[in-house]
């Protein structure tokens, strides 16, 4: 259960395998949009969201599902009432949610990152927009040497910064000061680590931006490269920026629902790629689901 989507995703499933996935499911439910003005998450959003849990249980057992590993992220962490809408979900569903810490978010996205392209990519730099955070790994082996979540998710910005359509010029330079201003304060952590030899971007927001710069779509499978490049931000940041929302859902890869967020993901992305001095993203098919998943099965034995 992310900031944005909720995810049903059924792998099938061994030690010392890749997951492969068996079925998918989601849900936009966008928990972060759905508070009241002391920030608390509105009933009507736990309701649809219990709606899922419920609809997700029938379909594991449809499929023949053995064990669920259930998570939430930052849209249950921030929120103050947060407690009370796991309990709400494990009252109503049987379901407990595991509320994952943000560095651990991190560090199970970095695994991802790794086993995806294996020992011989070296130090990886691992950097993840969301909808509520942004996470940041390096290192070069399974446990990252730096991890942390920063609140710099795309959702979380755009209702702060960028909640015009399209967003005031004062407001995106209100954005940028803000995102580079926290990424920097943490950038010797991650730069100290020794230069990286494979930076990888991961979540929907990157991927998007790859597209819509150029990037083969995702019809044409997980294995064909696809890469994010500062110098293609540079330019379509100030292109996303002077768009309505209804404009940039028209571009290649970006939906309806995404569309409101993606300037201030673009913005977030290009900050971190100018203060960690990045030339280029390649984009992750792994990211934090698949690297649940795959610690999972490490605790597993043959």
């Amino acid at each position: 259960m992310g900031s944005n989507t909720v995810h049903l995703l059924v792998v099938d499933a061994h030690y010392g395998a890749a997951p492969i996935p068996a079925s998918k499911s989601k849900m936009s439910l966008r928990l972060a949009e759905h508070l009241d003005a002391q920030g608390r998450i509105a009933d009507a959003a736990v309701d649809d969201l219990v709606d899922f849990v419920l609809r997700s249980l029938a379909a594991a057992e449809d499929l023949g599902v053995t064990e669920m590993i259930s998570f939430a992220t930052s849209a249950i962490r921030d929120a103050p009432n947060g407690d009370a809408v796991l309990q709400a979900v494990r009252d109503r569903t049987g379901v407990t949610l595991d509320l994952l810490a943000g560095e651990d978010e991190a560090r199970l996205t970095y695994l991802a990152v790794r086993r995806w392209w294996g020992w011989s990519a070296g130090r990886i730099l691992m950097v993840d927009i969301g909808g509520g955070s942004l996470e940041i790994a390096v290192g070069t082996d399974e446990e990252p040497d730096v991890a942390m979540s920063l609140p710099l998710g795309a959702g979380r910005l755009t209702r702060r910064f960028a909640h015009e359509d399209p967003p005031t010029p004062d407001s995106v330079r209100e954005l940028r000061r803000h995102a580079r201003t926290a990424i920097a304060e943490v950038a010797g952590r991650v730069t100290r680590v020794g230069e990286p030899r494979l930076s990888v971007a991961t979540s929907k927001t990157m991927r998007q931006l790859a597209r819509i710069a150029g990037a083969a779509s995702s019809s044409e499978g997980l294995h064909v490269r696809r890469v994010l490049r500062r110098s293609d931000l540079r330019v379509w940041v100030p292109k996303l920026a002077s768009m309505t929302a209804e404009e940039r859902s028209s571009l290649p890869g970006v939906s309806a629902s995404r569309a409101p967020q993606l300037v201030a993901g673009a913005v977030v992305a290009e900050a971190a790629m100018d203060i960690l001095d990045i030339d280029s993203l390649d984009i992750g098919p792994w990211a934090l689901r698949e690297g649940v998943i795959l610690r999972r099965l490490d605790g597993l034995t043959r």
